[in-house]
Formats: C-alpha cells, structure tokens, sequence
C-alpha cells in the first residue's frame, strides 16, 4: 500500500498519539481508583474487627471533600454542627476534623508533642514554603519561633512597621478618594492585597514597592504567582493524584511548578540585592536601608544561605500580606451588611482620635493617629475580632498524630491520621457561640464598661492557641486598625451589588472570590 505523504499528516500523528496517551491515562486512573476503592473496604474492615477502639463517626470520603471543594468550609462546617468532631476516609489515613474546644485544647497545649506537620503535610508545603516556620516540626520550628519571636517583641520592629502603616495606608486612601471623586467602583480586596504586599515588603525585605500604582509588572507577576502557588499547594490535600501529576509534570503541578519558578525568581532577587547592599560599609547606606527591616537583621544574626532566607521570607509574607488582606476585605463586607456597625466605628474614631478635627489632610491624619488613640478604640477592635470569628484568615489548620492517642472526648486517633481544626466552623457554632452564633455581633466581645473582653484562645483559634499561638497577632492588630481608623474617618463603603452572593475562594487563606467590588463616598 502506497502512503502519500500529507503536509498535516504530523498533526494527525500527533493527534493519534494523544487519543492513545489520553486512554492509557484513563485506564491508569480506573485502575489506581479500583486500588483506592480496595483500600478503602480493607480500611473499614480492619476498623470494624478493632474492638478495642472508638473512632469518630465518619462523615464522608475523601472524594466528597472534592466534590464539595468549591464549598469545603461550607461542607465541613455541616458537618461539625452534626457531629463536633468527625472523620472522613481517605486511602491512607483518617481525616479527622474537630471543633470541640477541649480536643483543640489538646492537641495544641496539652499533648502538643504528639500533633505537628509531619511528613505529610510537610511533603505537601515544602515545594512552596520549603522550610518555613509554617512547614515543620522539631528543632527547625524551634529555632525559627525563637528568632521570629525576638524580632516581633522589639520596638524597632514596631515603630518601623507602624510608620510603613501609616504611609501605605496614607497612599490607598488617596486612590479611593479619586475613586469616589469619579463614582467609579473599586475591588477592594485587589488593593488590600496590594497596600498589604507593599507594606510587608518594605518590613521584610526594606523595599519600596510602590505596587499600588500598578508601575511594577514584575512585582505583579509576583504576587498572582504567589497567590496561585497558594491555592494549588490548597488542592494537593484533596487531590490524591498530586504526586503523579507532579512527576509527569502535567496538569496542576505543572502550573505549581511554573508559578513557584515566578516566585523564587523574584524573592532570590531581592534576597542578592539586600545582601549586597548589607556588604557596603554603614556610613555608605542610605537612611533608609538602616537595618529596620526582618531581612536586614537576620543578616546580621544567621548564616547567609539564600535557600533559608527565601523559607524565613516567604513565611513571613504569607503570614502578614493575605491575612491582614483577607480579613480587612471581610470587614469592609460586613460593614457594608451591617451599616449601623460601620457607624458606631466612625464615631468612636472621631471621639478617639483628635487630630482628626483639624486634619482635612489624609496623608497628616494617617501620619499623626496615635498609639493611645488606636488603644481607645475597643469597639473597632471588637469589630475586627467578630470578622476574623466569622471570616478566619486561615480557616483550618492540620496536624498529624504521631503515636496512637485518645482524644479528650473519648475516641481514638491513630498514628499517621491526620488531625485538623476548624476556625471557619467553630465560629458558627451554637454549642460554643450560643443561638445567635451566625449574626455579626461585635458587641459579644464587650464587657459591661464597653472595653475588649478577649475569649478562650481554644474557643476562638483565629489566631492558632497555646505554644504555637500566632507571634504576630499584635503585629496584625496593629495594621489592621490604622487602616481601619484612617480609611472608615474619611470615606463610607457600600457594597456596588448588594443583591450579589459574596463567596470564599477556597485556598490556605480565606480570600473573597472574584473579589470585593464597592463603591466609596466621602464623609
């Protein structure tokens, strides 16, 4: 037979060929699935003949988890409202989730030792965050906790970092006013994301940014790639396929990859930048690279391993960009919902704050609002508190369990389970909150005098709790109410559709999807 040669017949070839790889990888996935399903029957019939344990009543499998991703603070958050603890069945391991206050307790105060990352979920985070804080256990967390520690308890840090506040916050106010000079709508969420990705880049690295202008497209690229890497490591703890994909290099991992190449590209550059200018003799620095900044000083007090410093780097700007970000993106939602709240801010901030009454000027009154006058403003510190009650930052944390254990109510955990709490649901649950556990009360913080009343820590677990509790929680405060006091003093916030279904992109932090579109006047 003659074969006459074609000028796209290598695209048929090519085509041929891909119909054949996509069928062997349908016959590889049906029959890895048909091994998951066999496990899955061994793993519940080994379970059943232990008559010496009680495990926690299973609410589902892995794959409704994945059904359920869009939605999965959602799903988790019904099912603890019918269990308070509960597992779902993975191939592997138990997935246990709880937000009972007294296993939470447990696992981060009382038996500590026997909860951490573990090999899972380190093998998960490591390719992102490499050996970050937020990635292990041991002597590695340990001495990066003492370090971080050291550094969020000086007043170097917190006066430097309040200034960048104030001078960040000073900029976004004047893009929101030529916002409201124009009637034109804003994502409010996209800028937090950006004012907080330059405030904390000028603390880490000592960097000016100036992101918010939108004049840097490398430091854009940066941040979506962050943010994506952010959300496809999120997608590995529901994909059990991830280690495949990631050795083919295809699909999701392969985006991974690519993003996580944009990210370390970058950091490495501001890293090798830094440490050149730290070489130069003192009196050749300009004022402001006088060693105020995270990187600055752990130049001066580690070894220079650029790997280490990029782990150091890339905890610190997850920890202090998304979370302020997110959560004060919540706040201007809720105060949109809930006008009367946005009110009651606005008029403890004008009775707190006196150089508001002569301060027509933004940039001034964001420069001179006071220590002693953000300490007045409980009521705003009750607001933000009822948000990040709500809307946690970060809306579940894992562990691993590291040697067999019975927790607190009774039911057995087996080595290697997993073992996660749940803020996003606790906050919605009545056994904890009381009947009115869902409504946006700020006032539930309060005590009689209207000062902050703090709760539990193991109650409200926004900010982790016991050894492991968040160091920079005040850190965050702090940001969080000079934006709130300069922003809410000159400008009311609504929402641009109020008809509109507000929605969480499901990720490590708690993002708005798709954003928050609002509409700003001025006072």
């Amino acid at each position: 037979m003659i074969v006459h040669y074609k000028p796209n017949m290598h695209k048929d070839t090519a085509v041929v060929f891909m119909d054949i790889l996509h069928s062997s990888i349908i016959s590889i996935t049906a029959t890895i699935l048909s091994l998951v399903f066999c496990v899955f029957i061994l793993h519940l019939l080994t379970q059943k003949v232990d008559g010496k344990k009680r495990y926690h009543p299973i609410g589902g499998t892995i794959f409704n988890q994945l059904i359920n991703f869009h939605r999965l603070h959602h799903y988790m958050t019904d099912l603890a409202g019918k269990y308070k603890t509960y597992r779902l069945i993975s191939p592997f391991r138990n997935k246990i989730y709880t937000a009972d206050p007294a296993n939470i307790k447990y696992i981060l105060k009382t038996n500590i030792d026997n909860y951490g990352k573990g090999w899972y979920n380190y093998n998960i985070l490591k390719d992102l965050f490499g050996d970050g804080i937020f990635a292990v256990d041991g002597d590695k967390w340990r001495e990066q906790r003492k370090l971080l520690s050291h550094e969020f308890s000086t007043r170097v840090l917190r006066d430097f970092s309040s200034v960048v506040f104030r001078k960040n916050v000073a900029k976004l106010a004047h893009i929101l006013s030529e916002a409201a000079n124009s009637n034109k709508t804003v994502d409010i969420q996209d800028l937090f994301i950006q004012t907080s990705l330059d405030s904390i880049f000028r603390v880490a690295f000592g960097a000016e940014l100036d992101n918010m202008c939108g004049s840097n497209e490398e430091v854009k690229k940066f941040s979506d790639a962050f943010d994506n890497a952010n959300a496809m490591t999120t997608w590995r703890y529901t994909d059990i396929f991830w280690k495949i994909k990631r050795a083919l290099n295809i699909g999701v991992e392969a985006k991974l990859r690519d993003n996580i190449r944009t990210v370390d590209a970058f950091v490495y550059k501001m890293i090798h930048i830094r440490t050149e200018q730290m070489s130069k003799p003192e009196t050749d620095l300009p004022m402001q690279w006088k060693k105020e900044d995270i990187l600055s000083r752990f130049l001066q007090i580690t070894d220079t391993d650029p790997k280490y410093l990029r782990d150091i780097i890339l905890s610190f700007l997850i920890a202090g960009k998304d979370t302020t970000a997110t959560t004060l993106s919540w706040f201007i939602y809720v105060l949109c919902k809930y006008p009367h709240v946005q009110e009651k801010v606005v008029q403890e901030i004008n009775e707190a704050a006196t150089e508001k009454e002569n301060a027509t000027d933004i940039t001034y009154f964001a420069a001179n609002v006071s220590e002693e006058a953000l300490e007045k403003m409980q009521y705003l510190h009750a607001a933000l508190t009822e948000t990040l009650r709500l809307y946690p930052a970060v809306p579940l944390d894992p562990k691993i369990c590291f040697s067999d254990d019975i927790l607190p109510d009774g039911f057995s955990v087996n080595k290697g389970d997993m073992v996660s709490y749940l803020p996003y649901a606790m906050g919605r649950m009545k056994f904890i909150w009381g009947d009115d556990a869902e409504e946006y009360k700020p006032e539930r913080w309060l005590d009689g005098d209207g000062f902050f009343r703090p709760e539990n820590p193991f109650k409200f677990t926004a900010f982790q709790a016991g050894p492991r509790i968040c160091l920079g929680k005040e850190f965050a405060y702090r940001q969080m109410k000079i934006f709130s006091a300069v922003l809410l003093a000159y400008f009311v916030f609504k929402l641009s559709d109020d008809k509109k279904t507000i929605k969480y992109k499901t990720m490590i932090n708690l993002h708005i999807d798709g954003g928050l579109h609002v509409r700003v006047f001025r006072r």
